[in-house]
């Protein structure tokens, strides 16, 4: 016998049972049901941090029930009459729950409204700090429900279709394509539909003043590449070799690109080097550079990466973190197969040879781990998988390595997966037991570095280098020879900077010509090894080490600009003179360093001292990437020259986003409180805090 249920009673027997039903649905909610589409139109107010929306959720019933969930944190909701369904919605913490009648194999549709000020995962830069302004998001390992009412459970994939409502001035990137703008006095909505599923944590966006180049996959795909205006003459050096690593990535992997487009958008302050969201890479903003900085640091690698994600990850993504380096392990190997490509066979087998080494001294220390460990670290997850994929590809040929890679991507497409679902593909091409395999490279914690070299000596160039490496130990006039012949032309890159190492360990009055050889090699990575080694500056080399000031490496520039500094003080002002104007990488290294040099040159630009000074104290507000700010700091601890903004500011990099830079300003904060001087400023400040800053500091004291 049914009844129809009262909705007031309904609203009774809910909160009643709520206890009770949180506990029992939170581990039945997959088997009970498939979230299918979520359609939400939102309006965010950056000013505010304020996010108001409307969603849509259509969802399939799998089993009888009264209750189901989305994820959504500290929201407030209201439910609309375009509910399909009588509900009842209640919104907690961390969820909202709904209440009615399910039916099994039916399909629903709950519309409600809902506002959120989001704590993490949306980020607002420079709506009260100064600076550019910005709002991206990032859901991966933060919850894309702290901002969108979705599924924080990665094994549900939901189309999403999402317009979004914001300053109309402003550029948007989201997921999809976007299929409408609408603008309105001071607003203007950016229309963005999907066509396939993927998990909630990869939904994102990104707006700010941003422009963008379009350029055409091979397939047609559209690429979206996007910059600020300020940064128009980078964007070059910044996406260089797109097009080619997303050509090579489709045609290596052969399987069409999945999504509907591809952009790309640098932000400020961002968490990682970057995110993979689906058709959409968010990356750090230190990666735009010049065609000088691109030779040190460039984006090709985190570029490749994320490019990766967009089948290894998004398309198939892990059923939980025991899986992880499905994602991970396969991401860093196809990107290292794509610079392969654009670099060559010399850097492809020394990037396997670093990550080796690293892993290698893990296991030796007892700390290795194994791959399907779910708590490994990044260098396991991602260092340790590619390594598992090169040494399977080595195993059984790269064709039925292919024929796997495709058969497994296209039968689970937009679907979840384990790591036996891809060794149960490799083995039905193979017709090969790889339980050996699987043992020693996915459930052993120890790597196996002796496999691993006999890989690497496949290499003439790896053979080559170890050769020289093995040197290291041995007294110089038993490598004499051999390093002349790697510092001879033309000088490969690693040799080269091997030797170069090598001269360190000496007595430098012993090997002046062998120095004197590196420096006319003309090779920019070799004669950075001097600048990066060679400290203390003999008056032989004085001319030759000065010829680095003009070498096209920031990472050089700087080295070689202090080292002069110090060695070399009656040039001091000359020096200054020649490197006056030059920024260096995102993080301002050059010119942070130049500005600190210049406060401490006795009679250097007298006149001009508390400009450089009100220059380089500036560098630490809020308004610029935590990696000037960082620097600055740094500077400013050196020369004892803190002024009361500094202090502020320092604070206010305690309670920062982004862990890296929160755990430096956290560590120089301890240390200035053991120094009086600092401390009695520091405290002086306690009251003119906000009260984050102000409880994190009375914990200090």
């Amino acid at each position: 016998m049914q009844y129809d249920i009262n909705p007031e009673i309904m609203k009774y027997f809910f909160c009643c049972c709520f206890a009770v039903l949180i506990q029992s649905l939170q581990a039945q909610q997959l088997d009970k049901v498939d979230f299918l589409e979520l359609n939400a139109a939102l309006e965010i107010f950056p000013e505010k941090e304020l996010v108001k929306g409307n969603v849509e959720v259509n969802f399939k019933i799998l089993k009888v029930t009264d209750s189901i969930y989305l994820d959504a944190k500290n929201m407030q909701t209201e439910l609309q009459k375009s509910t399909s369904f009588d509900a009842v919605l209640k919104a907690t913490k961390d969820k909202i729950w709904v209440v009615g009648d399910f039916q099994k194999n039916k399909t629903y549709t709950l519309n409600f409204d809902y506002s959120v000020q989001p704590k993490q995962t949306m980020y607002f830069l420079g709506w009260n700090s100064g600076g550019s302004k910005q709002v991206w998001t990032q859901g991966q390992g933060k919850y894309t429900s702290h901002w969108l009412p979705s599924i924080d459970d990665v094994n549900d994939k939901l189309i999403f279709s999402i317009d979004y409502k914001i300053p109309k001035n402003l550029e948007l990137a989201a997921n999809g394509k976007l299929v409408e703008t609408l603008v309105t006095d001071k607003k203007k909505v950016w229309r963005y539909q999907m066509k396939k599923p993927m998990s909630s944590y990869l939904v994102a966006m990104a707006f700010g003043n941003y422009l963008f180049k379009k350029l055409e996959a091979k397939n047609g795909t559209p690429l979206q590449l996007y910059y600020e205006p300020k940064d128009s003459l980078k964007v070059e050096p910044t996406y260089r070799y797109t097009q080619e690593i997303f050509n090579f990535l489709e045609e290596e992997i052969g399987v069409d690109y999945p999504w509907q487009n591809h952009k790309q958008v640098p932000v400020r302050d961002f968490l990682y080097a970057g995110m993979e969201n689906t058709g959409l890479t968010i990356f750090s903003e230190s990666f735009v550079t010049d065609s000088i900085g691109f030779i040190d640091r460039n984006y090709v690698n985190v570029n490749a990466h994320e490019l990766a994600h967009q089948w290894f990850g998004n398309l198939v993504t892990e059923v939980s973190p025991t899986h992880h380096w499905l994602q991970e392990g396969f991401a860093t190997y196809y990107a290292l197969l794509a610079e392969r490509e654009i670099f060559g066979n010399d850097y492809f087998y020394f990037k396997l040879y670093q990550s080796a080494e690293q892993l290698r001294a893990l296991s030796e220390s007892g700390k290795g781990e194994a791959l399907l460990n779910p708590k490994a670290s990044s260098l396991t997850f991602y260092q340790k998988g590619a390594w598992a994929l090169h040494i399977l590809k080595e195993k059984i040929g790269e064709e039925a390595f292919t024929e796997a890679i495709r058969a497994y991507l296209k039968k689970y497409a937009y679907k979840n997966v384990t790591t036996d679902n891809f060794f149960t593909e490799v083995e039905k091409v193979t017709q090969t037991d790889l339980t050996e395999f699987k043992k020693d490279w996915l459930l052993q914690s120890a790597f196996q570095a002796r496999e691993v070299l006999e890989s690497l000596k496949k290499s003439a160039f790896m053979r080559n280098y170890l050769d020289l490496a093995a040197l290291r130990s041995k007294p110089l006039d038993q490598k004499r020879a051999e390093l002349q012949i790697a510092l001879s032309f033309p000088v490969n890159d690693y040799l080269g900077q091997e030797a170069v190492y090598q001269l360190a360990a000496e007595n430098t009055a012993d090997v002046i010509n062998l120095y004197k050889k590196a420096f006319a090699s003309k090779n920019i990575l070799v004669r950075q090894a001097i600048a990066l080694r060679l400290d203390e500056i003999p008056k032989s080399l004085q001319t030759e080490y000065e010829s680095l000031l003009d070498d096209a490496s920031y990472l050089t520039k700087e080295k070689a600009l202090f080292n002069l500094w110090k060695n070399f003080p009656r040039k001091r002002q000359e020096y200054l003179d020649k490197m006056r104007g030059i920024e260096g990488f995102r993080n301002k290294n050059i010119e942070l360093l130049w500005l600190t040099l210049n406060l401490v040159t006795p009679d250097y630009e007298p006149a001009k001292q508390q400009d450089y000074y009100s220059k380089l104290t500036g560098y630490t507000a809020p308004k610029y990437d935590y990696a000037v700010r960082e620097n600055a700091f740094g500077y400013l601890y050196q020369i004892n020259l803190f002024s009361v903004k500094n202090y502020k500011d320092l604070l206010q990099g305690t309670t920062h986003e982004v862990w890296r830079f929160r755990k430096f300003c956290r560590e120089l904060l301890k240390q200035l409180l053991t120094e009086k001087q600092h401390r009695e400023k520091i405290l002086a400040l306690v009251n003119d805090l906000p009260s984050k800053q102000q409880t994190y500091l009375e914990k200090q004291l």
